[in-house]
């Protein structure tokens, strides 16, 4: 007989697996919340939060830089890279105190503080040689860094987002390997408080946009302020004060970096789980084979949820599969495909980068395109660039799927999203009220020209009084 029984237990105290012990327990479940150490999500402590107020610091500092074209005459300003990071850390520091909160709410004895391994299908081993026994589990870990095994010798010179928030001052240079979301993110945002950064990718896109005017746009902003390397292969090595860095492929070249940052994605967190002892179907990744409607692996009452699954490691679609794993574990062994909402990808750049829903959906996909170079209300703050293309089945105008580069991007992202998901039209859409001088209204000529794909009334030319340029 194990130490401990309980209905529904859940590994990772993360976003995910708090959303799935809440809604087990909300089930009648029994419930055990198993993290080794309860630090706080991943979002607030290493994720979304820290790096926003990194992004948020470097665009204080890039629009005093950018005063002048409105007639501002501003000194270069001086940062203090510690007054950076300690304001940082403070305001990281209490999203963690919330998100800690949610630990103290829960009953008496959910949580149990330990690393957790499989011995069986439904068995795990605890520290101090506990054993627990449930009828189900959720497998919340989340994930980690990947760092390639070529770089593993220089750790100590090494930034990943779980170290890079640490730092006591901002290095002078940091070159950055991996041209996804986050090594993005943080080349603006380092860039724009004075480190001398250089992005390095072996693919030839930036953000997994495919090619073409999107992509350009955002390749061309980006550019400006620090130079990308696409194409190439990297070997590094230990300088005399940093790490020296070579490139060769598209372009060859070599330097030395006082810190190089690994953006080179993130692996489900799954290998102290021993997951063999499962029984569960792994792939080639050591990830257990699951449903991505039901989160179910497999046959077996095991139920993979967030990051640890690398389906969609994002906040709000974490929160949304722990809920759905939490409910399926609870009501094991009857188990149920939940509606998924629209998916977003949102990368916070400037401009900022969105991809929504499934732009190959529908029958006759037809695609819409607004050009944010020449929009009214960008013009006005001196930041009229990106291309946003929206997609709609060509049956009906029905929105199905976007990709965005434009100044807001995660505003007019969620405009687009939230329609979407309610099966909206792009002529329907037109019917609603567009303020102006807005950059919502920028989106106006790509639903235009959805409509005219479309035999749609709406197709006619504007008869709102603006001219070209305006919206």
């Amino acid at each position: 007989m194990a130490d401990i029984e309980t209905d529904v237990a859940i590994i990772g105290a993360g976003t995910a697996g708090l959303a799935a012990e809440r809604h087990a327990r909300a089930k009648g479940a029994r419930t055990k919340l198993i993290d080794e150490a309860f630090a706080g999500t991943t979002c607030a402590t290493v994720g979304c939060m820290p790096s926003k107020l990194l992004i948020a610091a470097g665009e204080v500092a890039h629009s005093a830089r950018q005063a002048e074209p409105f007639g501002i005459r501003l000194p270069d300003p001086e940062i203090d890279g510690a007054a950076v990071l300690n304001r940082l850390r403070t305001e990281r520091d209490k999203f963690v105190s919330a998100t800690k909160k949610a630990f103290d709410a829960l009953p008496e004895g959910v949580c149990i503080e330990a690393r957790a391994r499989f011995t069986g299908p439904l068995e795990l081993l605890l520290d101090e040689a506990r054993t627990l026994r449930a009828k189900a589990i959720v497998i919340a870990t989340g994930a980690e860094p990947h760092i390639p095994g070529a770089f593993q010798q220089f750790k100590d010179l090494l930034l990943t987002n779980e170290n890079l928030f640490e730092l006591e001052s901002l290095p002078g240079s940091v070159g950055i390997i991996g041209a996804g979301p986050l090594g993005l993110e943080m080349a603006q945002a380092l860039a724009r408080l004075g480190v001398d950064i250089e992005v390095f990718d072996r693919g030839n896109t930036l953000a997994g946009l495919p090619g073409g005017r999107i992509e350009a746009s955002l390749r061309e902003a980006l550019s400006l302020e620090f130079p990308i390397h696409f194409g190439v292969k990297t070997k590094a090595e230990r300088g005399p004060e940093g790490i020296s860095l070579q490139w060769w492929g598209d372009n060859n070249g070599s330097r030395e970096f006082d810190r190089l940052l690994v953006s080179a994605g993130r692996a489900p967190k799954l290998q102290p789980l021993n997951l063999e002892a499962t029984g569960l179907d792994l792939d080639e990744h050591g990830t257990p084979c699951f449903d991505p409607e039901s989160l179910q692996c497999g046959s077996a009452p095991i139920f993979i949820a967030g990051d640890a699954n690398h389906d969609m490691p994002v906040l709000h679609e974490a929160s949304a599969e722990g809920t759905i794993a939490g409910c399926n574990a609870a009501n094991w062994p009857r188990v149920e495909g939940m509606n998924r909402k629209t998916t977003m990808q949102i990368m916070f750049t400037d401009p900022a980068m969105a991809i929504l829903g499934d732009p190959d959906e529908g029958g006759g996909k037809i695609t819409g395109t607004a050009d944010y170079s020449d929009q009214g209300r960008a013009k006005v703050h001196n930041t009229n660039r990106g291309i946003c293309e929206i997609h709609a089945d060509g049956r009906d105008g029905r929105l199905v799927g976007a990709r965005m580069v434009a100044p807001r991007a995660e505003h007019l992202a969620h405009l687009i999203g939230w329609f979407i998901q309610k099966g909206v039209t792009a002529s329907e859409l037109l019917d609603m009220p567009f303020y102006h001088p807005t950059f919502e209204e920028g989106l106006k000529p790509a639903l235009q020209e959805i409509c005219k794909k479309a035999g749609s009334a709406k197709s006619r030319e504007r008869d709102d009084g603006f001219l070209p340029g305006d919206s």
